[in-house]
């Protein structure tokens, strides 16, 4: 298991090195940027430098007027050392601002992970039980839905629904207008609220590949030899179910949930747009709109690092779900 685990680990390393070379030259070769709307910014000035200087000088300050591959390993040296440079955009250390946004994501991605689990793994195994029942075409129906709805569209309708007929929630933001004026706990309820809608969003459409995962993969278990075996010898239904049947389950579905560990960091970011939540994915597309590299380099790297470890974390998790997965 060591060295497979080090075999692993130097194999995302080299991956890790392309893929963040590859990200920084689709960076680079973005038609506009920050410094190209700075460097038009200042030379409208009155009695300033021309456009072409001011962009010459400021590629010389954020070192663009090297080639691709030169300005990359510069990056790297810098990025090795921990060094991401400053956000173009929000005018702070990289690593500052991320610090300041990943916990609203993780507090979002982290409960609607649970939600789906707690919801998409049961139903699934209850729709495989009861196959061709209404049970099992009430969830499927279900589980169709929450694949094919865009985000966008099925947060408009809840905003719709809960925001603009009901009046229960806030359409947008973090915290309401009143929030400086309560006390610790109305604060901590007014996060809340505004979390609601988000969640049940991210929950809601992330529940039917997973359902659908865990049912096909019941039914193929439950007509295995051993399953029928272990009826003929008399056990319970439930014990073979929760005992026999779902452990075989689990190898396919912990390769779901190992590729689930990004959204827990990288943030939703359609979600947290609509309703303007300022986690890391708000902060990322705002980023990426106004071409603010730095901030949109660390966040791309953030991304892959997050989806190797997960993949790596299935990995590892399949031998401790199915004795028989043995690594040598």
């Amino acid at each position: 298991m060591r060295k497979y685990v080090l075999k692993r680990l130097l194999i995302s390393a080299i991956l890790l090195f392309f893929v963040s070379m590859i990200i920084y030259a689709i960076m680079r070769s973005i038609p506009t940027s920050y410094v190209e709307a700075q460097a038009r910014m200042l030379s409208m000035r009155p009695g300033a430098k021309s456009y072409t200087d001011w962009l010459k000088q400021l590629q010389e300050a954020y070192g663009l007027d090297v080639g691709i591959v030169p300005g990359f390993f510069k990056w790297l040296s810098n990025a090795i050392r921990g060094n991401f440079g400053d956000s173009w955009a929000f005018n702070v250390p990289v690593t500052q601002k991320f610090a300041s946004v990943i916990w609203d994501s993780f507090i979002l991605g982290s409960i609607a992970f649970v939600l789906q689990v707690i919801v998409a793994i049961p139903l699934g195994i209850l729709a495989a039980r009861k196959q061709y029942s209404r049970a099992d075409y009430t969830i499927t129906v279900v589980a169709l839905l929450g694949i094919s709805l865009p985000t966008f569209f099925f947060a408009t309708i809840l905003k719709l629904i809960f925001s603009v007929w009901l009046g229960w929630f806030d359409l947008y933001g973090k915290v309401g207008r009143n929030y400086m004026q309560l006390d610790a706990f109305g604060q901590f309820f007014d996060v809340a609220r505004h979390f609601v809608l988000p969640i049940m969003t991210l929950t809601i459409i992330g529940i039917g590949s997973l359902m659908r995962y865990t049912r096909t993969n019941m039914l193929e278990v439950l007509n295995s030899d051993f399953i029928r075996t272990a009826r003929a010898k008399g056990l319970s239904e439930k014990r073979v179910i929760n005992f026999h049947a779902f452990r075989n389950t689990l190898i396919p579905i912990v390769t779901i949930l190992g590729g689930s560990l990004p959204g827990l960091f990288a943030g939703a970011l359609i979600t947290e747009t609509l309703f303007q939540i300022p986690g890391i994915g708000y902060t990322a597309y705002t980023a990426m709109v106004s071409g603010d590299i730095p901030f949109t380099m660390f966040y791309m790297v953030f991304m892959a690092v997050l989806t190797l470890l997960g993949t790596l974390i299935a990995d590892i998790l399949y031998a401790v779900v199915d004795p028989r997965v043995r690594i040598s």
